[in-house]
């Protein structure tokens, strides 16, 4: 086969003429859009304003379909002039007298149409003039709306009055109000007129009866209120009686009100009554005053907490005082605001259901309200404490008070409780709180309205200050037994009391118990014995050990210095032979603190003297002699050198100075000696010369010793 390469050039360059010279349109494919139109067969559309719309359609035309396609909301809706015809979605509203062009775009498609617009007639005007003067008073005044000229349009028309507070109209027809003016509008198809219209009053001047009384006493009877209107200043007498035309109004009537054209004095206070007419108004002030100054309810511990149970029942008794001392009893108006809680009968109240009423009594002007609270039936009262015990000084709420009903269900009634004190120097009562005011005891009683429902004891003490124990630390053996400690109690004021009988005692651990006011050792060990009375408490420690069989002291005597100490060892010993160190346990006393003085284990010499120094455990005694001697500062011969001749006597005395100043001879009680007895002997410082020579004589007295050089020639 023989292909001709020149064949397909051919034909792209025959494809590309037919597109220059046709449109796109003539080659259209199948189902593609062709034209637009709308769906009249009119050539321009007329339209009435204020009375017609129009809806237009637009179709379009799709090829290869013989059925026309709706795109009116697919289509953009323009309008040469929208203050003439409008349109949306190809909805025409006509607006103004005029013509406009509507256009209807589609995918690339056009379509117009001309739309001429006007209004139902040509001309609209109201039969008056431009300004027309009423007077107040003038009823029956129609005016009329008119198309054309002839064409009563009246009722048809929309009216309306630029000042209602001047006049009003409805369908042509006017109402005067007041003195003004206003433009008075007819509206008809999009048409408008109106006119002005000034409304005076025919009076100059309104004036209220001069001789109307101004003072007012609650329940004097009621009195007409006379009006007059003047039609100038200068016309004679009061003018024309417009009483029953004239409107009335109390600036307050809860103080005076106006009923049928009467004044009617209600309650104290100041008010002013209103008279209008015709656009005319006059005013004039009227006080009412009290007949009584005081309206008085007997039952005030009542009325100060009206609580009420279910079926019960109170009579209240209502007067009235002029002064202090005059008091009238009266029949005043009672009112309950919830008969289905509370009824009421001339001061009869009755509790019917529970809930609450507000009671109101009145009388000549006088009133006065209480709120009563009815509660259900209820069997028992019960107060979560029947005893409280306080400080001085200090507070405490009430105690809740739960009431059982008849289903037996249990409900809190504190808050309605009323607390009464029997002493008001022991304790008071105040804003749910119990202030303990002095010493001593008194009964709170609370009431629930007039009935006492609970009572609670209340015992005030004084604040202790600290508790003084008669014992400061406890050894108990073992299997033995010791009474617990008497204890004072200081308080505040200074005041002292035993209390051992009103200690609660406790005791930590499981080595000893408390039985019949002694406490017993149990086993070896250690506890701490706390004792509390009111606001304070003590703490004793307690130890229990096996039994001691001996005590061993060492030393057995001591000799000291002033001012110096000494440590005193005690051993104990039990039975089984084992021993334990019992010397800081002792409780060491002197016998002479002037002399010897002890801490814990240790004796201090205080002053010359012998005292006895005293120690005890588990009931075994035992004491240690100390001596206080001064401390020998030192020896003083009365020679240092001696020179005899054999066969010579001489005697030396010896002097002892202390670190008291004082000083002794102790030639006597000294130890004397020679270190040669062939020279010279001694004896209580005698010295004997025998053979020529030398010797050292000594003497010893305390620590202290001291030689005497002696030559023998």
């Amino acid at each position: 086969m023989i292909f001709n390469r020149k064949a397909p050039k051919l034909f792209l360059i025959i494809v590309m003429m037919l597109a220059m010279v046709f449109p796109s349109s003539a080659l259209a494919a199948s189902g593609d859009l062709t034209s637009i139109d709308f769906d009249t067969s009119e050539k321009e559309i007329h339209l009435t304003v204020s009375e017609s719309t129009k809806q237009l359609r637009v179709l379009a035309t799709i090829e290869g379909s013989s059925t026309k396609r709706d795109v009116t909301n697919e289509a953009t809706w323009t309008s040469s002039n929208t203050k003439i015809v409008k349109v949306e979605g190809g909805l025409l509203t006509p607006l103004d007298k005029g013509t406009a062009t509507i256009t209807a775009k589609y995918k690339g498609a056009i379509a117009t149409i001309k739309v001429i617009s006007s209004y139902a007639a040509e001309k609209f005007e109201i039969n008056q003039p431009k300004e027309v003067e009423y007077k107040l008073g003038e009823e029956g005044i129609e005016v009329k709306a008119l198309a054309d000229g002839t064409n009563d349009v009246t009722s048809e028309a929309s009216w309306s009055s630029s000042d209602e507070g001047v006049v009003t109209v409805d369908k042509g027809k006017l109402k005067l109000i007041g003195r003004g003016s206003a433009t008075v509008t007819a509206k008809y198809k999009g048409l408008s007129a109106s006119y002005k219209v000034k409304v005076i009053s025919p009076y100059e001047k309104l004036a209220i009866d001069p001789n109307l009384k101004q003072e007012w006493l609650v329940g004097d009877q009621p009195e007409t209120v006379k009006v007059f209107a003047r039609t100038s200043d200068s016309e004679a007498g009061l003018g024309t009686d417009v009483s029953d035309k004239a409107e009335l109004k109390s600036s307050d009537n809860s103080v005076a009100k106006i009923v049928d054209g009467k004044l009617e004095p209600v309650a104290l206070g100041k008010a002013t009554i209103t008279a209008t007419y015709l656009g005319n108004s006059a005013k004039i002030d009227v006080y009412v005053r009290n007949p009584y100054e005081a309206l008085i309810l007997d039952e005030m511990e009542f009325i100060k907490n009206p609580l009420m149970f279910l079926n019960e029942s109170k009579t209240i008794t209502a007067s009235v005082r002029n002064a202090a001392t005059q008091s009238v009893e009266v029949a005043a108006t009672w009112t309950s605001s919830n008969p289905l809680a509370v009824t009421v009968d001339n001061g009869k109240l009755m509790a019917k259901a529970t809930g609450s009423s507000t009671i109101k009594v009145s009388y000549m002007g006088l009133t006065k309200e209480f709120r009563v609270t009815v509660l259900p039936t209820v069997t028992e009262f019960v107060a979560a404490e029947s005893e409280m015990k306080l400080l001085k000084d200090e507070s405490k709420s009430t105690p809740k008070v739960t009431g059982t009903l008849l289903d037996n269900e249990k409900q809190d009634f504190s808050k309605h409780v009323q607390w009464i004190t029997s002493d008001e120097n022991v304790v008071t009562v105040d804003d749910g709180k119990v202030n303990a005011k002095g010493k001593g005891e008194a009964v709170l009683t609370g009431k629930i309205g007039s009935k006492e429902v609970v009572e609670v004891s209340v015992t005030v003490n004084e604040k202790v200050l600290i508790l003084l124990p008669s014992i400061e630390e406890y050894q108990i053996v073992t299997g033995k037994t010791a009474a617990l400690p008497q204890v004072t109690a200081v308080y505040e004021n200074g005041d002292e009391e035993d209390v051992s009988s009103l200690i609660e005692w406790s005791l930590t651990g499981s080595v000893a118990v408390i039985k019949d006011g002694k406490i017993k050792g149990l086993t070896n060990g250690s506890a701490t014995l706390k004792g509390t009375y009111l606001n304070q408490s003590i703490k004793i420690p307690v130890a229990v050990e096996r039994e001691i069989v001996k005590i061993v002291v060492n030393p057995e005597t001591i000799e000291l210095n002033i001012k110096k100490s000494k440590s005193i060892k005690a051993t104990g010993y039990y039975s089984n032979g084992k021993s334990v160190t019992l010397s800081s346990k002792m409780n060491w006393v002197s016998s002479d603190p002037t002399v010897v003085t002890t801490s814990r284990s240790s004796v201090k010499a205080v002053g010359e003297g012998t005292a006895t120094v005293s120690g005890s455990y588990q009931g075994i005694n035992v004491s240690i002699k100390v001596k206080v001697v001064p401390k020998l500062k030192k020896l003083i011969p009365s020679e240092k050198k001696l020179y005899l001749k054999p066969g010579d006597i001489k005697t030396v005395q010896l002097m002892a100075e202390y670190d008291t100043g004082k000083s002794n001879n102790v030639t006597s009680s000294a130890q004397w000696s020679t270190s040669k007895s062939s020279v010279a002997t001694v004896s209580n410082g005698k010295i004997v010369a025998k053979d020529k020579g030398s010797t050292r004589i000594k003497a010893k007295y305390g620590n202290k010793t001291v030689t005497i050089t002696v030559y023998v020639k």
